[in-house]
């Protein structure tokens, strides 16, 4: 019973409960009821109802549930501004981001149509905005150009045989072909991993990975653009090192660079960083960004038109765009196998940034987007837009942005955002044709920036958590270095293995109490907390599976100052030794046949005056010779005619147990000076005091040179939250190890499905029930407490026996005294 007070203090008055206690009282449900079968849940996914098939089809495409409810006026002008604002930005982007591909502009332009139309139907978010990206794009130009060389389409450059010239018209026309095979494979593996369920894939790619992968993609892309900045010709490079080689090869031809291209550059740089600057300055009086790519890009074509850039000075321009769609078209199928590896790739790293920009955006505006459904809508807009010459899209982090800051409120911005493009590309498109390359490269360039800026976690993330740091510098050097495709399977696997290594090497620590509270925490990081006298409770700060249970043992040895693998040896051994024992004593005793019978005798003498010879002990079968050699046996000890034997008890005494009784190394009090059994029980101070003493010394356990102080372990499990089958066995073998000293082992604080794994797991026998789990680690303590006491010196003994005085030698004598002698 609870009651609540005023000062927000709580009183809870209860009986300790166990997992027994605990199930009975909240009548759990059984795991068959909780857990239907198999076929019972496979009979329910295939039975169809009308609800239930309204319910799928609305899920395979959201459009249906909001469209319907779609408003005009609230949501009309909203989509529009916002869609215009991103279609404008779609332009620039689409055309620069092409040639981070090493594909012609207009496909940049294809792909930021297609595949915004197919995310329309089956998209969950309302604000990210589909279409080219910087980071894909580098990617999928790297499969471009390793499959597609420059090397492998040199003509006859006409009667000159040894002028050749790279057949530019030939090469785009495969890396087109290589792009597209690359886009449709990656979307139908996205596509196949939604149908099952696998969007939780995402989130194996933790922030820190997919920002530090960002951050060297970008890099990257300034590598890949420096050519166009440059004016320069380097040579191609791909696979491990590819960035390094392109890097030093352009340096090698910083000497050659063409003058009139820098400066269209550098130009068009200065003047969109200082627009960009001016625009967010201006942007919180502004009801829609300045579009400042596309007025760059408008101004640079008319420039370069009325001064004949690319004849007078030789600057590289986009060249003939063509106007209209091409018909759809099969990628080529000998193509796939080559670009498996990065298809996978691109299909995870395009879906992780897409989930992880909608779920930012779902949060902040109050709606939920379905992981799996975003998974099989970015798959089928890869998929289909494939087949119309476009290359792998996600969502842009700037384009999204636009969105959502102009107030777009659906799917619908998307489609406004795509007839913008769709106008360009059948209208428009020849306008750009005299539109330098370099100022394409200079939008490249200034909308990395952000990019950039995330060099700023290396800081951050070094005073906050140096793991997630590591995973930043791994993944940003195995990027720059392996290349794109290489550096994001060595990040994610690096990424896993700091996992495992947190999980396989855990914080181990003893809890103690907070003085007056059922609270308990660590004893080496608090200075209030207090040990329980007699327990020590374990836990772990992760779960114990397969790859930490060694780990998980070792600690809790050491923890309990108990190294119960030695002790275990050592007791056989001494058992064995006893049997040894035993055997010589029934030999002794068959020999003393004719005598009278010591056991009636020391019945009596325990009845009376306690007094009977160590002859009588051993003929009665209770007698421990200690002696280690036969100098010992025979004489290092006092003789048996006139010795005294002084018998203590090692653990306290209750109704249910058996009495024990064990050898106390040491010294040992003359019986001259304790006296007689009446005088110690008429209570002599001598012998009080003497005894007192000693008593001080004896541990609630002890096994030849080990004692010690605990009587109960408790195991805190409230961090677990499965235990696997190696596991199990584990606490298995804690509970036997420790069984085997007298040492108690209980569990606290496991979760219910924790317990139903134990279950299953036959875990529970006769010896060990749920009766060893408890609620919490109070509970658990309390039971202790009063099963086995708090005290770790034991009582003063019920029976002392004391035979006439030490001899030459003074010590403890073992003997071993049943409950079936002493009554």
């Amino acid at each position: 019973m609870g009651t609540k007070c005023r000062s927000g203090k709580y009183r809870v008055e209860r009986d300790v409960l166990d997992e027994q206690r605990l199930e009975e009282m909240a009548q759990r449900k059984i795991y068959s009821d909780t857990h239907p079968k198999l076929t019972e849940r496979l009979k329910d996914s295939l039975r169809c109802t009308v609800p239930k098939l309204k319910q799928r089809i609305v899920h395979s495409l959201p459009v249906l549930y909001w469209l319907p409810r779609y408003s005009i006026w609230d949501y009309g002008m909203p989509d529009l501004i916002s869609g215009i604002s991103v279609g404008i930005m779609h332009l620039p982007q689409g055309m620069a981001y092409a040639l981070l591909a090493s594909l012609p502009p207009v496909f940049g332009l294809y792909t930021s149509l297609y595949p915004a139309l197919v995310y329309f139907f089956f998209g969950t978010s309302r604000h990210i905005s589909i279409g080219t990206f910087a980071v894909l794009s580098i990617m999928v130009g790297g499969v471009t150009e390793r499959l597609a060389p420059d090397s492998d389409f040199l003509a006859v450059n006409g009667t000159n045989l040894t002028g050749r010239q790279v057949n530019i018209h030939a090469r785009d026309s495969y890396r087109v072909q290589v792009a597209a095979a690359t886009t449709v494979l990656g979307g139908l593996i996205q596509v196949v991993l939604g149908l099952v369920k696998f969007g939780f894939v995402g989130t194996y790619l933790s922030e820190p990975l997919v920002r530090a992968y960002t951050t060297a993609a970008a890099a990257h892309a300034v590598v890949a653009q420096l050519k166009y900045i440059f004016g320069v010709s380097p040579k191609r490079f791909s696979g491990s090192l590819s960035l390094v080689y392109t890097l030093v090869d352009v340096c090698s031809l910083l000497t050659k660079t063409h003058l009139p291209t820098l400066v269209v550059s550098a130009v068009s740089m200065a003047f969109l960083i200082a627009a960009k600057e001016l625009n967010s300055y201006l942007s919180p009086k502004l009801p829609v960004p300045i579009p400042v790519e596309l007025i760059t890009i408008v101004a640079a074509t008319l420039i370069s038109s009325y001064t004949n850039l690319n004849s007078n000075y030789t600057i590289l321009v986009v060249g003939e765009i063509p106007s209209g769609l091409s018909p759809p078209s099969l990628p080529k199928a000998n193509v796939f196998g080559e670009v498996i590896g990065d298809a996978f790739a691109l299909a995870i790293v395009g879906y992780a940034i897409s989930i992880s920009l909608g779920k930012t955006f779902a949060l902040k505006h109050g709606y939920k987007v379905d992981s799996n459904q975003e998974l099989v809508a970015l798959g089928l807009s890869n998929a289909v837009g494939g087949f119309f010459k476009c290359y792998s899209v996600c969502s842009s982090m700037s384009r999204s942005l636009i969105q959502e800051s102009t107030g777009g409120k659906t799917q619908m911005a998307g489609i406004v955002s795509a007839v913008i493009v769709l106008v360009t590309i059948l209208k428009l498109g020849s306008l750009f044709q005299e539109l330098p390359k370099a100022v394409l490269a200079a939008i490249v360039f200034v909308n990395l920036k952000g990019m950039f800026k995330q060099y700023s976690d290396i800081p951050q993330l070094w005073r906050s958590n140096k793991i997630d740091l590591a995973v930043w510098l791994v993944t940003w050097v195995s990027t720059l270095l392996f290349n794109l495709d290489l550096g994001l399977a060595a990040s994610i696997v690096f990424a896993l293995l700091t996992v495992i290594f947190r999980t396989q090497l855990p914080t181990y620590s003893v809890l103690g109490q907070i003085p007056g509270t059922e609270l308990y925490e660590d004893i080496e990081t608090h200075r209030e907390v207090k040990e329980i006298p007699g327990i020590t409770i374990f836990r772990s700060s992760a779960t114990v599976y397969f790859a930490n249970a060694d780990l998980y043992l070792e600690a809790l040895k050491e923890k309990s100052g108990l190294d119960i693998s030695k002790m275990i040896i050592y007791k056989r051994r001494e058992e064995a030794k006893q049997r040894r024992r035993e055997r010589r004593a029934e030999r002794r005793a068959r020999r003393q046949a004719k005598r009278e019978k010591p056991a009636q005798r020391v019945r009596q003498a325990a009845t009376s005056e306690m007094v009977f010879s160590v002859e009588e002990m051993e003929a009665a079968g209770h007698w421990e010779d200690l002696s280690t050699d036969k100098e010992a046996a025979h004489g290092g000890y006092p003789s048996r005619g006139n010795s005294t034997v002084f018998v203590i008890p090692d653990t306290l005494r209750n109704a249910d147990d058996q009495c024990r009784w064990e050898y106390l190394k040491g010294g040992a009090p003359d019986c001259a000076s304790i006296g007689s059994v009446s005088e110690l029980q008429d209570g002599g101070s001598s012998s009080e005091d003497t005894l007192s003493r000693d008593l001080e010394r004896v541990s609630l356990g002890s096994l030849g040179k080990w004692t010690w102080d605990v009587h109960s372990i408790i195991l805190d499990l409230t961090t677990a939250n499965f235990i696997d089958t190696v596991a199990i066995k584990t606490l298995r073998n804690i509970f036997r190890d420790f069984g085997e000293i007298s040492v108690d082992v209980y569990m606290a604080g496991c979760q219910a499905k924790v317990v139903e794994q134990l279950d299953l797991g036959d875990f529970f026998t006769e010896s060990v029930t749920k009766r060893h789990l408890f609620v919490s680690v109070h509970d658990a303590v309390l039971y202790c407490q009063n099963h086995r006491g708090a005290s770790t010196i034991p009582r003063y003994p019920e029976y002392i026996v004391c035979l006439g005085n030490i001899a030459a030698r003074r010590a403890l004598v073992v003997v071993e005294i049943k409950q079936d002698v002493i009554p």
